[in-house]
């Protein structure tokens, strides 16, 4: 049955009211012929002082990078099979970000030889990129910098989807979490507490510090990791889905704020249909399912895209079709939310990053999935679309080039 809003006014109560205007976006397709889009980050690579957009696809064997604001596609290495996920980072502080990068992937470990390595840019960044391969860790999946020490880039955390001894479906068997020093690449053990399929990870100040902590998605929930003067500290957050296991558990997970609060997001089960919030009361993280609608759900961010002091949520989602909502909250304290839809059959969407790509002081949105592509031009909402593709062009026809996708809000769930 799918989870209505107005029910969860019921249950929770009624709290002050927000004004419901939804956040407009301006689709652009940036590219319609990727091969199995997983994952896209966004860095300034020519050191422009704008975001360019990398995409890698699992199912091609090249990674490649658009050079903002014409959108032209650079190819940065060739001939890495199962590609999975990249990190960007400054390792050597010369302006141009080195790129961390897992290949080789299987969802099988005994077939995954999780090959890690770093992407070094020529004094062109649009000429191929050197690869020096460093690590390999069955079903390297989720790569990270973490300023652990406050430093940034800080380490490299590899997480990997499961154990080497670990079998589909259930993949019963501890699972590492690691990380790597700049310069020495040697693999250290930040923990093996974790069991089945670690699937997301975060990187967050969680404790105001100054010093990055690590959030990890899995089936044993939601779960903290810190580095202390004696190691790595790990806090049980929450379960997550409480379904038997290989259902139980985590996906996804990310942090965001309510002004002077802040909330936990997340996806669950693995690649699973729930949308869901959690909220501290007494030192206690709650759980709010907000919606249950996804299908295979696999993208995750927060952020303000409407510059009111409260985080949004995107969650993406590649079954049925494909979908990409945006959640917005009707309260002061995140107990009620509304939902908007940025793109409905479309893109399967796997993957989107949170950036300001033409520097309007708006965050805008892009994501890929499947063959696509997209940035979700964050516009004031009086503005008009009509959809079209982008190619490689300037930036003033770009900007004519796109639609709006932006609707109204929704009960989540329907």
């Amino acid at each position: 049955m799918a989870i209505r809003i107005i029910s969860l006014f019921c249950l929770l109560g009624v709290f002050e009211a927000r004004p419901a205007a939804p956040v407009a976006f301006r689709a652009h397709v940036l590219a319609d012929d990727l091969k199995g889009g997983y994952q896209v980050a966004a860095a300034d690579l020519n050191r422009d002082a704008r975001p360019d957009l990398i995409a890698l696809s699992s199912a091609s064997r090249e990674l490649v990078w658009f050079e903002n604001p014409g959108w032209t596609r650079h190819v940065i290495a060739r001939d890495l099979r199962g590609l999975i996920n990249i990190a960007v980072g400054d390792v050597d502080g010369d302006g141009i970000p080195e790129i961390a990068v897992a290949w080789e992937f299987s969802m099988r470990p005994s077939q995954s030889q999780g090959r890690v390595g770093l992407l070094r840019a020529p004094a062109d960044p649009r000429q191929p990129w050197s690869l020096q391969e460093f690590d390999r860790l069955p079903t390297s999946h989720r790569l990270r910098w973490a300023a652990i020490e406050g430093k940034r880039p800080g380490v490299l955390i590899n997480a990997p989807l499961a154990g080497a001894v670990a079998e589909p479906p259930d993949y019963q068997a501890p699972v590492p979490l690691v990380l790597y020093r700049p310069g020495q690449w040697k693999r250290e053990t930040i923990s093996e507490e974790l069991q089945g399929v670690l699937h997301g990870i975060a990187v967050t100040d969680f404790d105001g510090d100054g010093r990055e902590d690590v959030l990890t998605a899995s089936f044993r929930g939601l779960d903290l990791f810190t580095h202390t003067g004696a190691g790595w500290r790990r806090t049980h957050l929450a379960d997550g889905n409480p379904d038997p296991w290989p259902k139980s558990g985590a996906s996804e997970v990310a942090v965001g704020r309510l002004r002077n609060s802040r909330f936990l997001a997340s996806i669950e089960p693995w690649h699973g249909n729930l949308v869901a919030v959690y909220l501290q009361e007494a030192g206690v993280w709650k759980r709010v399912v907000i919606d249950d609608s996804l299908a295979e759900g696999h993208a995750l961010e927060t952020a303000d895209f409407d510059g009111d002091g409260r985080d949004e949520i995107v969650a993406g989602f590649r079954a049925r079709g494909g979908g990409l909502y945006l959640y917005r909250t009707a309260d002061q304290r995140g107990q009620r939310w509304l939902r908007q839809s940025l793109d409905s059959g479309k893109m399967a969407t796997s993957s989107c990053v949170v950036a300001d790509l033409n520097r309007d002081r708006r965050l805008d949105l892009a994501c890929i999935g499947g063959s696509l592509l997209m940035w979700f031009e964050n516009v004031p909402s009086a503005q008009v679309p009509s959809r079209k593709r982008v190619g490689a062009q300037s930036e003033s026809q770009a900007r004519r080039q796109a639609s709006v996708a932006s609707g109204g809000f929704e009960q989540a769930g329907q």
